[in-house]
């Protein structure tokens, strides 16, 4: 009885349609939107017509007679629909889930923590070394140079980042619905008897522990980081910005990226070896220029390579 009722309903649905489309005269555009509160329009309206999605048009104009009678016929139809979860709907909630996110991490120098996240680009999302986001770069601080600029320690003195009150993080975009995967990643790569970074040598707010998120603790996925922290045995701490040192803490910082965004660092320090691990070769050296020519990563303005 289910597939009869399904057939019946797209056939009444078509048959709406077809009359708004003989009857009714076109608008320039519909857009799905004028709709999208109503769970049940926006299935069906999914069924029946393609979706557009231009990037530069925004309809702001009320529904014409010919979406107000096509919404109608959704909404008529839809109370046929049951209200249980349908695979349409996970659909787009799992596509809604994939929103490329912008995040930061940091736990030590960021040579090591770069390349770590690179083998995760590759390892949990499949990407080639032409769509590598991973970068070094800085985070955390409240404010940089005149010219909007931070920068590692340099003899000019010039936007020093430790004086800024930055911590050094691997920036990076990946979907949405990874962000657990990546959160706990990271959380892999302290020292797990120590609960530290690896290179308890460096010390000081530069190399601090820290997480950056559009929202800080109240990004959507921010459960999911705080499950990874526990299971790992930290605690999570609301950063403030130039915030100190976590050796010896076991709590990591997190950051609104919104209020404290991610600065990339100078690209002489990216794809770089690290001095706690043996050299990570000439393939992921070179990489250095491939992001270059890619436009991923550019020159920052401060005393670098290029």
């Amino acid at each position: 009885m289910k597939v009869c009722a399904d057939s019946l309903m797209l056939v009444v649905a078509a048959l709406l349609v077809g009359f708004t489309n003989a009857y009714l005269p076109t608008t320039s555009k519909f857009h799905p939107s004028a709709v999208a509160n109503h769970e049940h329009t926006s299935q069906i309206q999914s069924v029946l017509e393609p979706v557009h999605r231009d990037g530069d048009v925004t309809d702001s104009i009320a529904l014409s007679r010919r979406n107000m009678l096509r919404a109608t016929a959704a909404l008529s139809i839809g109370a046929l629909v049951s209200n249980k979860a349908s695979p349409m709907r996970a659909a787009v909630a799992a596509t809604d889930d994939d929103v490329p996110t912008s995040l930061y991490f940091g736990v030590g120098c960021f040579w090591h923590i770069q390349h770590e996240f690179i083998e995760g680009e590759k390892n949990i999302l499949g990407r080639d070394p032409h769509q590598f986001t991973a970068a070094a770069g800085y985070a955390g601080g409240k404010s940089t140079d005149n010219e909007g600029r931070v920068c590692y320690h340099n003899f000019q003195g010039i936007a020093d980042y430790g004086k800024l009150g930055h911590g050094e993080v691997v920036g990076m975009t990946i979907p949405q619905s990874k962000i657990g995967d990546f959160s706990e990643l990271y959380f892999s790569l302290f020292n797990p008897k120590t609960k530290d970074r690896v290179d308890p040598l460096d010390k000081g707010g530069e190399y601090r522990s820290l997480i950056g998120l559009p929202g800080g603790t109240k990004h959507i996925s921010y459960p999911l980081v705080l499950a990874a922290a526990e299971k790992a045995g930290f605690q999570l701490v609301e950063g403030k910005g130039n915030d100190g040192d976590t050796l010896g803490k076991q709590i990591v910082y997190v950051y609104d990226s919104n209020k404290f965004p991610f600065y990339q660092a100078e690209v002489y320090h990216q794809y770089h070896n690290d001095f706690q691990s043996p050299p990570y070769g000439r393939a992921y050296n070179d990489l250095v220029n491939l992001a270059l020519e890619g436009g991923r990563i550019k020159g920052t303005g401060c005393p670098d390579r290029i």
